[in-house]
């Protein structure tokens, strides 16, 4: 396990990932997903470190959807989300045939 000082590090830097990420579109759920999977991805990360990469999961993607969702689109951008760049559902299904 970790000591306090460690998990308090772990604790900022997923805090900060999340704040610094959680910002890929212009619509709220855009951004609220896209914070979710990268508050997802960086929460695994850091809970492996400290013993539970399931609940630093849970915890990033909570953090991730909320802060995306929160955030306003005019002063922290960083570009349209993966599924808007490539075409949405129309693509998505002409590429997958779903």
């Amino acid at each position: 396990m970790l000591n306090n000082n460690a998990k308090s590090l772990a604790g900022s830097v997923l805090l900060f990932g999340a704040v610094a990420l959680s910002a890929c579109g212009t619509y709220q759920g855009d951004r609220a997903a896209s914070g979710a999977l990268i508050g997802a991805g960086g929460g695994a990360a850091i809970g492996a470190i400290a013993g539970n990469a399931g609940a630093g999961a849970l915890i990033g993607g909570v953090g991730g959807a909320v802060v995306g969702a929160a955030t306003n689109p005019c002063t922290l951008n960083l570009g349209d989300p993966f599924w808007r760049r490539n075409g949405g559902a129309a693509a998505y299904q002409a590429r997958c045939g779903h």
